[in-house]
């Protein structure tokens, strides 16, 4: 399926549904990094466009023909790790994604957010703007770390067919959820020369210090060092901290499910953010393989259907 991704960051998403064998066309977003990053890594264009400004752009999105439209609007208004008001403005690109997919009228489209982003009053409305274009909307919360990834990353994805009923999807998507979480062994096996790991706590009433043999935690767009003034945690693994040390940028990129030979550009703290900001590229695959395959069964169901009366015509 020819597929468009919006808000597209450094290209998580993107080559997720590229390994799943859907051809990616082009690509927007607005941040200078990420576009640089996206340039280097992938051969179709992405362009700077400002996606909250989006009526010029329908004529556009419409010429490049998509079958499907992917993206992740930012999420600072709803994330935890943000300020939680959707009256800040960002929350409005969720509604420029909705307005986009209703003018444009892909077959498809699979929006992702941050998992509190289902109780808002902003995704209500996007909804409501999709159910009056007629598309069939299936809502679901999926962990990644049983779809793939080495981390717990609670995610909503919102996935609409033209035409289509409501909840078609959920069986799919459910069906193939690892009955355990991956753990970062599992996955980078001696690919990472460390046992226990210093993840910053967004406040010392959580524990900072992970095991290896666990999922990581979100992965965030910031990065630092274990601070002279971390007590420790009645949850931590480990209480002997002299030593820890973060998690480096790569092992970041790697439990991302980013490849190895995936080039970021920028500085330091503009890498970090692209990596946190990033959808992982398994959990993405993981969704655009379970519509993949609707699509194939639905698509054999159909021809089987037409195909009946022309054998009954034969006897």
């Amino acid at each position: 399926m020819r597929t468009i991704d919006l808000f597209a960051g450094c290209g998580g998403m993107s080559l997720g549904f590229q390994n799943a064998g859907l051809q990616i066309v082009a690509a927007f977003d607005n941040w200078q990094p990420a576009i640089n990053t996206y340039t280097k890594n992938f051969t179709h264009s992405i362009y700077n466009y400002d996606l909250e400004k989006y009526e010029p752009l329908c004529s556009i999105f419409k010429n490049l023909s998509p079958e499907i439209i992917i993206g992740g609007p930012p999420c600072q208004d709803f994330s935890s790790a943000g300020k939680r008001d959707e009256t800040l403005g960002r929350a409005n690109l969720t509604i420029s994604f909705a307005e986009i997919v209703s003018k444009v009228k892909p077959k498809w489209f699979v929006m992702e957010n941050v998992s509190r982003a289902e109780k808002s009053l902003t995704l209500i409305k996007a909804k409501e703007i999709l159910i009056k274009a007629d598309y069939g909307l299936s809502q679901i919360i999926l962990d990644a770390s049983l779809c793939g990834v080495p981390q717990e990353r609670k995610r909503l994805f919102l996935i609409g067919q033209l035409n289509g009923q409501d909840n078609q999807l959920i069986p799919y998507l459910n069906n193939y959820l690892a009955p355990n979480p991956l753990t970062i062994r599992d996955y980078l096996g001696s690919k990472i020369d460390i046992e226990y790991y210093y993840r910053h706590p967004r406040s010392y009433k959580r524990r900072g210090v992970f095991s290896i043999d666990e999922p990581s935690p979100t992965i965030r767009g910031v990065n630092r060092p274990i601070p002279k003034g971390y007590l420790g945690h009645p949850g931590d693994p480990i209480k002997e901290i002299n030593g820890l040390r973060p998690l480096t940028t790569k092992e970041r990129s790697l439990i991302q499910t980013f490849p190895e030979n995936f080039v970021f550009i920028g500085n330091k703290s503009e890498i970090e953010q692209l990596i946190g900001n990033a959808v992982p590229v398994k959990l993405a695959e993981y969704v655009a393989r379970c519509i993949a395959e609707f699509s194939n069964i639905k698509t054999q169901y159909l021809q089987n259907l037409t195909k009946k009366p022309l054998q009954l015509s034969l006897f």
